[in-house]
């Protein structure tokens, strides 16, 4: 299961797919659908995205990492590099018309609503050309659910190269976005957001060609499917939940980390359980973000 016998910086990680600049507004309950008024507990504007939380977790493990991502010229997108560069996160950003932006209102349980404000326009021909050739420089792609990353899956349909891991979020097993992100990966995680079977879910996950599938179960804590049938599991480290944002991240990094360094299967989700404590615990994706 290991990547390699190796410290984290000895082995190069590209990442593609969204950072966002987020407005967050904490409810004491998510809106219902219907006109009302309700006061917020508190609000934050920070860094979000996914691929912006992978990134800053694989920093903090020591890992070479370089984002990959649609930023634009806005005060939006001078917010998402200053705050990733403050992090030590090497960003290689490419031309977009605008930065992607959301509002997430957050409950204290971890429930969400993500309202996208503003999304990236579409990746030039020149610039998929360029992020495709850093992935094959790099000795391990994430390639994050985006519209970008689905034409990078879809140029790498068949073909081999760096290895490809890939987080599929609440994935139900149907849904077409993901299919050919999944069968495009190496190594496949999940949440159990939308399944009361992981372990079937990471089965069939598998039988579309991966050789490891993980699914996090929230304060249940993850587990971990191979190809060869081996089954690994991991309880949640105890924590005082601040954010629930980014914890999956967080807990992508710790695993990924914990791989390259030659950790076996069951090592690799504690440190991923360790890490998302980290995230967890912070009302930013991670404290470094506080700092800037």
């Amino acid at each position: 299961m290991p990547f390699a016998s190796a410290p984290p910086s000895a082995a190069r990680v590209a990442v593609v797919g969204p950072a966002s600049w987020n407005h967050l507004v904490v409810l004491d309950r998510l809106p219902e659908p219907v006109p009302h008024m309700q006061f917020a507990l508190g609000d934050l504007h920070t860094l979000g995205g996914t691929s912006a939380g992978k990134v800053l977790h694989l920093a903090d493990r020591g890992v070479d990492v370089t984002l990959h991502a649609l930023i634009g010229p806005d005060d939006d997108g001078r917010s998402v590099t200053a705050s990733l560069e403050a992090a030590g996160v090497t960003v290689d950003a490419y031309a977009s018309e605008r930065t992607e932006r959301h509002v997430n209102l957050m409950t204290a349980a971890g429930e969400r609503v993500s309202l996208y404000l503003a999304t990236p326009s579409a990746a030039s021909v020149d610039d998929l050309d360029r992020i495709e050739a850093a992935l094959a420089d790099a000795d391990i792609a994430v390639v994050d659910l985006s519209e970008v990353g689905a034409a990078i899956v879809a140029r790498r349909a068949g073909a081999a190269g760096t290895p490809i891991w890939t987080d599929l979020h609440d994935y139900d097993g149907k849904a077409a976005f993901h299919e050919p992100f999944l069968r495009a990966a190496d190594v496949v995680f999940m949440n159990d957001d939308a399944t009361d079977e992981p372990w079937a879910l990471m089965q069939s996950c598998l039988d579309r060609g991966p050789r490891l599938a993980v699914c996090t179960l929230g304060a249940r804590g993850a587990v971990a499917l191979d190809a060869s049938g081996q089954r690994a599991e991991t309880p949640a480290h105890p924590v005082s939940v601040v954010d629930t944002n980014g914890a999956g991240d967080a807990f992508f990094a710790g695993f990924l980390a914990a791989s390259i360094a030659g950790a076996e299967l069951d090592g690799c989700l504690a440190a991923g359980a360790r890490q998302a404590v980290v995230a967890l615990s912070s009302e930013h994706l991670h404290p470094a973000v506080a700092a800037r």
